[in-house]
C-alpha cells in the first residue's frame, strides 16, 4: 500500500491509495484512517474521493457482469446511486467498464458484487480536498448576499431618477446571475463530497488475453500472406516497362559494336 498527501495553504491536497489484487476491505480501512487522521488534527472533512477497481472475469462472463452491476445501481440496492458512463468492447480482447456516483457505504458493496467470485487485479483511492474551494465559494455568495442587500434598500429610495433606475436594475440582474451561479458550484461540491465517483473496469485474466492475441496472429496470417503477395505482384508491373526498355537499349548497343567491329575487320582485310 502507498499512500501520498500533501496540503499547503489554499492548495488543494490529494491522496492516495494503490492496491495490488487488494481486498474490498482495505478500501473501508483507508477511508476509516483518513477520516480519523482529519479528526484528530481538526480538519473539516470536505473531501471529494474517486475509486477505480479493475477486475479479471472470463470473457464470456463480462457482459452480465456489467448488467448487475447497472441494475443494482438502477436499484440503489447499497444506497442512492447514478450511472455516469458505461463502455463495453467486444471482439476478441473484450472488456467494459461502468463509472457510478454512489453514497459512501454503497462503494465496498458494490465492488464486492462487481468482483464476486473474480480477482480484484488493481484498486486505487484518490481524494481531492475541497476545503479551500467550498470556503472561497461561500465567501463569494455571502458577500454577493450583502451587495443583493444594499442594492434593494438603495432601491427604494424615492430620490431616484431614470437612468439610475435602469443602471440599478441592471446591476441586480447580474448579482442575481452571479448568486445562482456560486449556488450551483455549492451544489456541486457538495454532491461531490456526499457522494463517491466509482469507476469498474472488467477484463479477462492475462493468460486469456494472450491466448486470444496468439489465436488472432495465426488468423492474420493469410491476410499479411495476401498483402505481402499483393504488393509483390505491384512491384512487378511497374518494373516490367523499365526492365522491358533496358533489354531493347542494350540489344541495340550490342548490335551496334557488332556492326562496328565487322566494318573494321573489313577494313584491315582490304588495305592487307
Amino acid at each position: 500500500m502507498g499512500l501520498g498527501a500533501c496540503s499547503d495553504g489554499g492548495q488543494a491536497s490529494r491522496e492516495a491509495v494503490v492496491y495490488d489484487a487488494a481486498p474490498p476491505a482495505k478500501g473501508a480501512a483507508f477511508a476509516a484512517q483518513a477520516t480519523a487522521a482529519e479528526d484528530d488534527h481538526g480538519l473539516s472533512a470536505m473531501l471529494a474521493y474517486e475509486h477505480h477497481a479493475g477486475i479479471q472475469l472470463p470473457a464470456g462472463e463480462i457482459p452480465a457482469r456489467l448488467e448487475q452491476v447497472q441494475a443494482a445501481c438502477a436499484d440503489a440496492r447499497f444506497g442512492a446511486c447514478v450511472v455516469l458512463a458505461v463502455n463495453q468492447q467486444g471482439g476478441e480482447r473484450p472488456s467494459a467498464s461502468a463509472t457510478l456516483r454512489i453514497v459512501p457505504e454503497g462503494v465496498e458493496p458494490m465492488i464486492a458484487l462487481a468482483g464476486d467470485g473474480a480477482r480484484l487485479g488493481s484498486r486505487s483511492t484518490h481524494a481531492e480536498d475541497l476545503a479551500v474551494a467550498v470556503r472561497d465559494n461561500a465567501a463569494t455568495r455571502d458577500r454577493l448576499a450583502r451587495e443583493m442587500e444594499r442594492l434593494q434598500q438603495f432601491q427604494q429610495r424615492p430620490d431616484l431618477s431614470v437612468s439610475d433606475m435602469i443602471s440599478l436594475s441592471e446591476r441586480i440582474a447580474a448579482v442575481e446571475a452571479q448568486l445562482e451561479s456560486a449556488a450551483r458550484q455549492d451544489a456541486q461540491y457538495r454532491r461531490r463530497i456526499d457522494t463517491q465517483r466509482l469507476t469498474l473496469s472488467f477484463q479477462p485474466p492475462t493468460g486469456e488475453a494472450g491466448r486470444s492475441e496468439i489465436g488472432q496472429a495465426l488468423r492474420d496470417v493469410a491476410g499479411v500472406f495476401s498483402t505481402g503477395a499483393a504488393w509483390t505482384i505491384r512491384t512487378m508491373a511497374f518494373l516490367a516497362p523499365l526492365v522491358l526498355v533496358l533489354a531493347v537499349a542494350v540489344a541495340l548497343i550490342r548490335l551496334v559494336r557488332r556492326r562496328r567491329r565487322t566494318r573494321a575487320q573489313g577494313a584491315g582485310t582490304a588495305a592487307g
